[in-house]
């Protein structure tokens, strides 16, 4: 079953919050992914968490495909954005960016030194991580922008940064992120 949002605009947090249906790495990076080339809202929810604070088998973060752009139009959709979380970089993704620096991989400084990610192996070992405990799940709109505000307002999202800063773990996140980059700053750029 797929699920879309409301006739007003807005997605039902229900078909986030407690979904009919979650996925693994292993059924959204097949060639022909169930996850549809379209707009819309994703939720990620984790086996076990990415840090002792935060509760295992719940919705942690959600994001949006599209992007609002005023002046050109984007070419992310669900299954664009899905698949490169569980398999792009921390350059690309705040999702992977989050997890790593919650489960402790070291960010590193990468090609010009402007970019950062925790490096091939650091990479190649969150895709595990998140292939073995992330499952994500999808709800269809063709503008998720308008959602996106309201249901980090209305829900208990503690991987969310943006437009968060009423959500307990904010700070430590926040924190947690900024001394990884320092430390990678301080790093000699990695090749």
């Amino acid at each position: 079953m797929i699920s879309r949002g409301t006739p007003g605009g807005f997605v039902d947090a229900t078909a986030l919050v407690s979904p009919n249906r979650l996925w693994s790495a292993q059924e959204v990076l097949v060639r022909q992914s169930p996850v549809p080339a379209v707009a819309g809202v994703y939720g990620w929810h984790f086996e076990q968490p990415p840090h002792p604070d935060l509760d295992a088998r719940r919705l942690l973060y959600v994001g949006i495909a599209p992007r609002y752009m005023a002046n050109r139009t984007s070419t992310q959709n669900l299954r664009k954005r899905v698949r490169y979380h569980y398999r792009g970089n921390a350059a690309g993704s705040t999702l992977r960016l989050t997890l790593g620096c919650l489960l402790g991989l070291e960010l590193r400084r990468v090609g010009s030194g402007k970019r950062m990610t925790f490096g091939k192996a650091g990479e190649a070992a969150l895709s595990q991580w998140m292939a073995d405990n992330a499952r994500v799940c999808w709800v269809e709109q063709d503008e998720p922008w308008t959602s996106e505000s309201q249901l980090i307002s209305q829900l208990d999202l503690p991987l969310n940064l943006d437009q968060n800063r009423h959500n307990a773990f904010h700070s430590r996140l926040k924190e947690l992120r900024a001394q990884a980059r320092q430390r990678a700053r301080e790093l000699p750029i990695s090749s």
